[in-house]
């Protein structure tokens, strides 16, 4: 038995559009306790909670990656619960929000920030694969959205000024009833080594100190009574950020950009990250004292989304998505008996000797182990399971290289997928014609261009070969080509044919 109504919660959390039932509910929990001989505290008027439900990392992955576990069951789980009874209820997330399954990926978001807008996220911060698309897709998806996207520290390299135009701000100020809460975004540095190049051309992501002393201050000025920090960092940076703003008081920080899930503090700030892909949300309470303005008795965590039956809203939402995609992409190419695993051996020897196979005269392909983003698994391969692994919208790009600087990339610190070459001990050969690289031949060499203008620190690549030859060829196109080549079937599936590419 319950006698304090916050213990008698559900265990899990709320969307504001379903306030009304619940406060029906906690009403009846009351009186349940009232009858039951607990008497329940009288609430102070002069203070009030505020319940932060935040997730990040979310990569369109609406329908969710397994059972019961996507958007409309997390949605599900907040409707279940009483938290924000009062309407002081925030739903936030730390960007990365649509680049993932074809779902998403082949509408370029656009279903995933309606399934935002109809769970009620009420700010997000911008996340470098917010860029995937291009900036006029990023603006787009902004201005359908209903909450705002934010970043403090992105700025144009010309001027040094916000890219207002695109839509993204710096802050907000949102009024949750009687208390005015300033939300601040930030996006990782990291931003233009993470997605494509060429979509943040001339932009610039400075350091995050900056920013954060530059605006918190104009937004108190600005009447805001409680300040949250959204951002696309991992903890390292995020923790270090902390320690250097601490004067600013600022009682909650979100991180992302590293998938993480933890909810701790640093000093007198939350930190939070609730994991990545629906799979689990972070949650905070803190009570906002209106006469001293402080920020009192906080409680934090992060919960798993499990268990609870989908909300019937989003998941129609969802399964129209996932009937567009599977009109376009559900189309059958292949049967794998026991699926390839994202980072095994036989995923890069599928998709660079594919590569190989349509371009013959090339000696070598590599490709970024960030860039194939899925498994293929076991049962039908479709043309949404290609989208699925290899969401970005890549080309094939031709370099020349000698055999000095191929094994310079084949060594680079981020460990490119690698076909056409082979080690044979302490030395590399080619599988053609089983001969060692020489350093003073000249090898044709296959790359994403993502890789070759300077993505995950391949600069080496453009510096090595400045007029390397753009195919203009998409990426998945040769790779499906390949599978659909082997013409595979329940009776004789493709693992063998996989299993035997480098022989």
């Amino acid at each position: 038995m319950f006698c304090n109504p916050a213990e008698a919660l559900p265990a899990e959390g709320s969307r504001t559009q379903n306030m009304l039932t619940k406060k029906t509910t906690f009403l009846f929990l009351l009186i349940l306790i009232g009858l039951a001989g607990c008497k329940s505290p009288e609430p102070d008027p002069g203070i009030s909670r505020i319940t932060i439900l935040y997730t990040n990392d979310e990569h369109g992955w609406m329908a969710g990656t397994g059972e019961a576990n996507g958007a409309a069951n997390l949605a599900g789980l907040w409707d279940a619960g009483d938290f924000g009874q009062d309407g002081h209820l925030l739903i936030l997330s730390g960007g990365d929000n649509w680049t993932g399954p074809a779902v998403s990926t082949w509408f370029h978001g656009q279903g995933m920030v309606e399934v935002m807008n109809a769970i009620g996220y009420d700010a997000a911060a911008v996340g470098n694969h917010e860029f995937d698309f291009g900036l006029d897709i990023l603006k787009t998806r902004i201005s359908e959205s209903t909450f705002p996207y934010l970043s403090a520290n992105i700025r144009y390299e010309n001027d040094g000024t916000l890219p207002l135009d695109l839509g993204i701000l710096p802050y907000t100020i949102l009024n949750l009833q009687d208390i005015k809460m300033g939300i601040i975004g930030l996006t990782t540095t990291e931003t233009p080594n993470v997605t494509h190049p060429k979509n943040v051309a001339g932009l610039e992501f400075i350091d995050y100190r900056g920013p954060l002393e530059q605006f918190v201050p104009k937004m108190r000025e600005e009447g805001a009574q409680v300040i949250i920090l959204v951002s696309h960092i991992c903890s390292n940076e995020l923790a270090r950020l902390a320690w250097q703003v601490k004067s600013l008081h600022i009682p909650i920080m979100t991180g992302a950009h590293c998938h993480e899930r933890y909810a701790h503090r640093i000093g007198d700030t939350i930190i939070l990250s609730g994991g990545s892909y629906f799979q689990s949300y972070a949650l905070a309470q803190i009570d906002y004292d209106h006469k001293s303005g402080a920020v009192l008795e906080r409680h934090y965590e992060t919960r798993m989304n499990r268990g609870a039956p989908p909300d019937p809203q989003i998941a129609a939402i969802v399964q129209r998505w996932q009937e567009e995609t599977d009109d376009q992409l559900d189309v059958s190419i292949a049967y794998l008996e026991k699926g390839i695993p994202r980072r095994s051996p036989l995923m890069g020897d599928l998709i660079t000797y594919s590569w190989l196979h349509a371009y013959p005269q090339a000696d070598a392909a590599l490709t970024n182990p960030g860039g194939v983003r899925d498994s293929l698994p076991p049962g039908e391969i479709t043309l949404a399971h290609i989208v699925d692994l290899l969401p970005f919208d890549n080309t094939l790009v031709a370099v020349k290289l000698d055999g000095e600087q191929l094994l310079k990339v084949v060594r680079h610190g981020n460990d490119p997928l690698i076909g056409g070459i082979s080690r044979e001990g302490a030395r590399w050969v080619l599988d053609k014609t089983g001969e060692p690289l020489q350093g003073d031949n000249t090898y044709t060499v296959l790359v994403n261009d993502f890789m070759y203008a300077g993505g995950d620190s391949y600069h080496m690549l453009a510096e090595f070969d400045p007029n390397a030859y753009d195919t203009n060829t998409d990426w998945r196109d040769p790779l499906i080509d390949w599978i659909k080549d082997q013409r595979s079937s329940r009776q004789n599936p493709l693992d063998e044919k996989v299993a035997s590419i480098r022989k």
